[in-house]
Formats: C-alpha cells, sequence, structure tokens
C-alpha cells in the first residue's frame, strides 16, 4: 500500500475528484492549506498588488493499493496540471498496514 500526498491548486480540486472517482478512487482525505513556493513576485488584480509569498492550496492524502498507484499519479498529473508554477507537488510514501475500525478489516481488504 502507498500514501500519496499531493498539494494541488484550489481551483483544480472538484476536477481531480471527479477524476480519482471514475478511476474508483473514492476515498481520500484533504485540508486547506497555506504554503511557501517558488514563485517570487506578485499578482496584480483590478490595480491591488497581491503577495504571492503565501500560497493558499489543498492538500490531499490518499492511501491506495499497489495496482491503484500508478493511475492515481496520472490522473493527478494531468488534472492538477495548469503548466503555470505552482500546480503543487506530489509525495509518495509506503504503508505498513491499514486497518478498518468498524469491521476490524486490515490490509487491501479494509480499503475497499
Amino acid at each position: 500500500m502507498k500514501k500519496i500526498e499531493a498539494i494541488i491548486r484550489k481551483s483544480k480540486f472538484d476536477e481531480v475528484k471527479e477524476a480519482l472517482h471514475l478511476i474508483e478512487v473514492n476515498f481520500f482525505s484533504y485540508w486547506d492549506v497555506t504554503g511557501v513556493g517558488n514563485e517570487k513576485q506578485g499578482h496584480v488584480y483590478r490595480g491591488v498588488s497581491y503577495s504571492t509569498s503565501d500560497i493558499q492550496r489543498r492538500f490531499l492524502s490518499i492511501v491506495v493499493s499497489d495496482p491503484f498507484l500508478e493511475r492515481t499519479i496520472d490522473v493527478l498529473l494531468k488534472t492538477a496540471c495548469t503548466g503555470v508554477v505552482g500546480d503543487g507537488k506530489i509525495f509518495v510514501s509506503d504503508i505498513e498496514e491499514t486497518y478498518r475500525i468498524r469491521t476490524k478489516e486490515k490490509g487491501s481488504d479494509a480499503l475497499k
């Protein structure tokens, strides 16, 4: 099993969520987060300059069985991308075990 952590633009969240559901990744957690990135210049909107040193993003935490890893990453790379600085990052780590509290199932069965 793998844990995928993705930091994406908030504006891409609905598209990413729909795409994940289409590949049967139906459960994940997410948070609104603020981070600091590589972009150094401010943006001007209606004559007002906004700092980009604090970047508002959405953080997704997704645990998948090994066969779902590549397709999940592919979906994230395709749907979260705008081609502009600040699209985000994806991190993958190993998960040793998973348990479903309600039924006491463990391993990949707990992810279904």
